[in-house]
C-alpha cells in the first residue's frame, strides 16, 4: 500500500517471524550462540525463553534455517494445556509412521528409529515452541522420554522455546529431576533504545530502503520505543501503521504520527502491548545517541559455527 511511497519493495516491519530479516542485538546473538552451541556440544535440554514478542520462534527459524544437512530436525509448534502423550507428538514430528496402539510398542517404535538414526551417524533434535503450554505432566513425560539417551550417549536433543510462564513451570519442585538436565538456558530480552533506532533502520534497508533517516525522524523513533517497550513485535505493529498514517498524510513519520497510531490502539479495545511493564520505559543515559562505553567481550560477539559432524 505505502511501499511505493516510501521507495521501497516490500513491506517492513510484517508481522510474521522471517528468519533472513532477523536483527540480532546482543541479547538476541548471545541467545542465537547458546543455541548452536547447544546443538554443537549435543546438550540434551537446552532452554530458550523471554517475553511474547521479542524473537523466540525466530531465533528458532534461523537456527534451524543453519543447521547442516546431517541433523533430523522434529518440530512441534502446536503446543496446548491438554497436549496429551507427549511421544504420540514426537513421533508425529519425525514422520514417523505407526500403527501402535499402545505406549509401551510406540516407545519401541521411537527406540528404533533412534538406532536406525545413530548407525547413519545422524543427530536428531526435537525443537518445542510454546512449550509454556505444557503442563508439568508432559513435561516430566518429556524427561523420561530422554532416557534414551542414557544407553549411547546423547541420540536426543530437545530445544525448549517459551514464554516466562515456562521457567515457573520448570522451577516447580516436581520438576526438579528435569531441570537439572537443562545444560543450556538463555533470555532474551526487550530491544534498548538504540537496539530499537538500529531495528527500525536494518528493517527499512533490507526492505530496499534508504534507511531509518529518510522516513522516520529522530522523536518519531522515541516514541516507537516509549510506546513498544522495546519489544519487536510491537515495534513491527506501530511502525507499520505508522506508515499506513503518513502514506495518508503523504508525509515522514513523524512523533505526532506514532502518537496517533497509539491513540488509535488504546481506542480500538485490544490491548496489544505485550511487556510486563507496569509504565512507560524510561530512557537510560547510557541509551542516549553520543554516550560511549566499553562492553567486555563475551559470547554475544563471537561467532559459534554449526560443524555438525
Amino acid at each position: 500500500m505505502y511501499q511505493r511511497f516510501f521507495g521501497l519493495k516490500k513491506a517492513p516491519f510484517s508481522m510474521v517471524p522471517e528468519p533472513e530479516c532477523l536483527y540480532l542485538s546482543d541479547h538476541h546473538k548471545k541467545a542465537l550462540n547458546l543455541l548452536r552451541y547447544g546443538v554443537f556440544q549435543q546438550a540434551g535440554f537446552t532452554l530458550l525463553t523471554g517475553d511474547i514478542g521479542c524473537g523466540k520462534t525466530t531465533l528458532l527459524q534461523k537456527l534451524l534455517y543453519d543447521i547442516k544437512d546431517n541433523v533430523d530436525v522434529g518440530l512441534i509448534t502446536n503446543t496446548h494445556p491438554s497436549f496429551g502423550e507427549i511421544l504420540t507428538w514426537v513421533l508425529r514430528a519425525f514422520k514417523v509412521d505407526h500403527c501402535a496402539n499402545d505406549e509401551a510398542e510406540r516407545y519401541r517404535i521411537f527406540k528404533r528409529f533412534m538406532k536406525k538414526r545413530q548407525v547413519v551417524n545422524r543427530r536428531v533434535l526435537l525443537v518445542i515452541d510454546e512449550a509454556q503450554n505444557m503442563d508439568i505432566s508432559a513435561l516430566e513425560s518429556l524427561r523420561l522420554l530422554s532416557n534414551v539417551n542414557d544407553d549411547c550417549g546423547v541420540m536426543l536433543q530437545v530445544i525448549l522455546a517459551g514464554q516466562t510462564e515456562l521457567l515457573d513451570k520448570i522451577n516447580d519442585p516436581k520438576l526438579i529431576q528435569f531441570a537439572q538436565r537443562i545444560a543450556i538456558e538463555s533470555y532474551i530480552k526487550p530491544l534498548n533504545y538504540r537496539e530499537t533506532e538500529a531495528y527500525i533502520d536494518h528493517r527499512l534497508r533490507l526492505a530496499g530502503g534508504s534507511g531509518r533517516p529518510a522516513i522516520f525522524s529522530r522523536k518519531a523513533v522515541f516514541a516507537v520505543f516509549e510506546h513498544s517497550g522495546g519489544v519487536p513485535r510491537v515495534i513491527n505493529n506501530i511502525c507499520d501503521l505508522a506508515m499506513v498514517f503518513a502514506f495518508a498524510n503523504e508525509s515522514g513519520v513523524k512523533y505526532e504520527t506514532v502518537m496517533d497510531v497509539v491513540n488509535e490502539r488504546r481506542t480500538a479495545g485490544v490491548r496489544k502491548s505485550t511487556t510486563h511493564r507496569t509504565s512507560q520505559p524510561q530512557l537510560d543515559i547510557t541509551e542516549m545517541p553520543g554516550f560511549r562505553s566499553t562492553n567486555p567481550k563475551s559470547l554475544a560477539t563471537k561467532s559459534v559455527p554449526l560443524l555438525l559432524r
